[in-house]
């Protein structure tokens, strides 16, 4: 039984669940972690955009809060992450003035005959100095890239803030303007300054932008009156730097993340940059990262062409990724080779397969050759962030590394390091980290 004022709620808004648990803040655990599918998108849009009604995305919101507000005091805390990239536009009031904007549109990569796409003029108009200030963050779904689109095509009025869609349902509920964590804007501050970079959106046709209060620390920015509860609301924070908080990353650590996408990241007392991104982190630390490596995004694509038929006969398979795993495990090696970059990333924007034979067109040899592709492309990664290669263990996360145990051994093998691989909700439990943190502190 959590004692009253012990408990908060720690909520994930993800791209593809809303989670959330009860923080057992004495215990140190997660209680009744809950979840919901984060709604699909918009049908009929144009090509390239992907919109998510931001109602149906506060109502799954509530509904996990509802949840789990009977198991925590009528007066408590919510910690809150979400993911990055991406934007929804609102009035000062919570309001929406937008759909949410996943992080996933494409549409900076479209454009009329003979004219530059958004990404290309944010990366040209963008000295190196700039680009670097900022982290090296330039994606299609990047914050600043489609502010840059929605400007270009006048759906930018004044008078609206752009905010994450996590920083959005703070605002919503508490009835008040918006406010971004430094964890949360990457590619919009100058990360020396940890201040929004002004120059920068000069630059490209955003200097008249009304931005959200930028906060750097994890103090409570806002309240919610929701039902008989009144929570002190904390976040939001970014969902990578959550997972690694959760997962106890150190100095000297290395840090490989496997789900959807895949990180591979260090830890850094000062901002540096180099050929890889580099977002604040907390602690007034910095995280140098490589992001959209070729993960569980791709496999499942293989998953869909090998169960393609099964679906057309309405049989739906239970067992797959356990079936999977136990086919590797049956292949000693395999000298099929495989890129898995079907979308693009920095490895690459299309995949193959190579050296088939009717002895390794199977299942195992397919995904070992998959595997042993992703665990080279974290050993590359990793050169980038540190070309000494001083770390001293390696540290997996992620729910796919849990899933695939040959992959964490191809990982090992590959950095002939100690591998620390953390339980699973890493971003829950930075959630809880975080406020057992700021509990201490107010003691």
């Amino acid at each position: 039984m959590i004692r009253p004022g012990h408990s908060s709620i720690g909520l994930d808004i993800g791209s593809s669940s809303i989670k959330g648990a009860v923080l057992d803040l004495e215990a140190g655990e997660l209680v009744s972690v809950c979840s919901c599918p984060f709604p699909d998108p918009i049908v009929g849009l144009p090509e390239g955009h992907i919109e998510i009604d931001p109602a149906s995305i506060l109502a799954r919101v509530r509904q996990v809060i509802d949840e789990l507000a009977e198991q925590v005091s009528s007066r408590s805390s919510i910690w809150i992450c979400g993911q990055m990239g991406g934007l929804i536009l609102a009035d000062e009031r919570g309001r929406a003035e937008s759909n949410y904007i996943s992080w996933r549109d494409q549409r900076a990569l479209l454009a009329s005959p003979g004219m530059r796409t958004s990404l290309e003029t944010l990366r040209l108009d963008w000295p190196e100095a700039i680009f670097a200030s900022l982290g090296r963050e330039l994606q299609a779904g990047s914050t600043s890239t489609l502010l840059h689109w929605l400007s270009e095509h006048r759906q930018l009025r004044d008078g609206v803030l752009p905010l994450s869609i996590a920083d959005f349902c703070i605002s919503h509920f508490a009835k008040q303007p918006g406010t971004m964590h430094t964890t949360h804007a990457i590619g919009l501050i100058d990360l020396g300054k940890r201040d929004w970079h002004y120059g920068a959106m000069e630059r490209i046709g955003l200097g008249d932008l009304w931005w959200p209060e930028l906060v750097c620390d994890e103090r409570s920015m806002a309240r919610w009156k929701i039902g008989s509860h009144l929570y002190q609301v904390h976040g939001s924070y970014g969902d990578q730097q959550c997972a690694l908080f959760g997962a106890g990353l150190g100095l000297g650590e290395l840090s490989i993340n496997i789900s959807t996408g895949s990180q591979v990241s260090l830890l850094s007392d000062r901002f540096e940059s180099g050929a890889y991104q580099t977002r604040a982190y907390f602690g007034d630390r910095f995280l140098k990262t490589i992001t959209h490596l070729p993960a569980g995004r791709s496999l499942n694509a293989l998953v869909d062409l090998l169960t393609e038929l099964a679906f057309a006969e309405g049989q739906t398979l239970e067992r797959v990724w356990e079936n999977i795993s136990d086919k590797m495990d049956q292949v000693a090696s395999t000298d099929m080779t495989s890129d898995i970059a079907f979308f693009a990333g920095p490895v690459g924007s299309f995949g193959s397969l190579s050296h088939l034979t009717t002895e390794n067109l199977s299942v195992g040899h397919l995904f070992l050759a998959a595997c042993n592709a992703m665990a080279k492309n974290y050993s590359q990664a990793a050169q980038r962030l540190s070309t000494s290669g001083r770390w001293d263990s390696v540290v997996l996360s992620g729910g796919l590394s849990s899933r695939l145990p040959r992959l964490v051994r191809l990982i090992e093998e590959r950095f002939e390091l100690p591998v620390r691989q953390c339980a699973g909700e890493e971003t829950l439990l930075g959630l809880l980290r975080l406020a057992q943190q700021h509990s201490k502190t107010q003691v």
